[in-house]
């Protein structure tokens, strides 16, 4: 790759304004070695960072920058560092051509402004925002992910991206990492994604609770009844899923608990109906193409028995303990 270094700096200084401060990361294959910079733009080039980072990727370290802008004198790219959402993206890792080709013909999200090749087949696709509060940032960062299949893991307002023009050491021989810029210029706002984002009034608060409390009910089991009267109310399972994500962001893992509650839920409601197991796996199947046969069998046995028992001694239940 020619010059990787001036790739790398015209990229930033695009990206960023010389007064903005953010974070350059090196990871190397022992953790141990891992070493992060909180810079500012303007300095890239008289304290010669970029020369440190071609040093060290070249002796196998990994180099990334993170996507949003920190605050002045900031020592650490946590959440709380963060000036504002500068981007929205998303990290295609698995059968990148093809999602690529559905974002590019979605008539939801507009044109990437940067897409950056990581790897054959592999991308990273970013959309130059603003107007997006952090909260709406990661909300709208899952729902991405969950529309597009992109890296669900990839969703934190405080995420570092592969830098362009350096070498992703991850594989044998190095692959470039390499850069097109779609419009890096274009500025979009909220209105520009039609996507269906989950409500975010309480969200800033850490411990949301959008559900209206039964009794000495758990959360779990607001949870419960609350799917079950949106999944009656018509409301699709992919907006449920994806509001409950962005409202259990204190579960260890939010996607599996939203994926799971509301998966389970819709099976109870056919088994109520009489629909059998089988027809429910086949629904299942077909609403989630990434649910195996056999998962979606045991989520048909559990929604079963969870009928049977709820029909003959709990005939007033709240939750599926599943």
């Amino acid at each position: 790759m020619r010059n990787p270094r001036g790739i790398a700096g015209e990229f930033l200084s695009e990206w960023f304004a010389a007064e903005d401060t953010f974070a350059l990361l090196l990871r190397h294959a022992d953790p141990s070695c891992t070493r992060q910079r909180i810079v500012r733009q303007g300095d890239l080039l008289k304290a010669n960072y970029l020369g440190w980072l071609a040093h060290e990727n070249a002796h196998g370290a990994n180099v990334y920058f993170s996507v949003n802008p920190l605050l002045s004198g900031a020592k650490k790219r946590t959440k709380d560092a963060i000036v504002e959402a500068r981007a929205l993206f998303l990290d295609l890792d698995e059968d990148g051509d093809r999602k690529m080709a559905a974002i590019r013909a979605s008539d939801n999200v507009p044109p990437p402004s940067i897409i950056i090749r990581t790897s054959p087949g592999k991308y990273q696709i970013l959309w130059r925002v603003c107007g997006f509060a952090i909260a709406e940032q990661e909300a709208m960062l899952k729902t991405l992910a969950v529309t597009f299949g992109g890296d669900r893991a990839c969703t934190d307002c405080a995420r570092v991206l592969r830098l362009p023009g350096f070498f992703n050491r991850k594989y044998t021989p190095a692959c470039p990492v390499t850069l097109a810029r779609d419009g890096i210029r274009t500025v979009y706002s909220p209105d520009d994604f039609r996507l269906e984002m989950p409500s975010l009034s309480l969200a800033d608060s850490g411990t949301v609770n959008v559900h209206r409390p039964l009794g000495n009910a758990t959360q779990s089991e607001n949870d419960w009844a609350w799917v079950m009267a949106q999944l009656a109310a018509g409301v699709p399972a992919c907006q449920i899923v994806q509001m409950l994500i962005a409202l259990r962001c204190d579960k260890p893992n939010p996607l599996y608990y939203a994926v799971r509650t509301v998966d389970v839920a819709s099976a109870v409601l056919w088994a109520r109906k009489g629909i059998s197991s089988e027809a429910i796996v086949r629904q299942l199947e077909t609403r989630n193409q990434s649910l195996s046969k056999d998962r979606a069998a045991e989520i048909a046995a559990t929604a079963s028995r969870f009928v049977q028992r709820t029909q003959i001694t709990h005939p007033g239940e709240l939750i599926c303990h599943c």
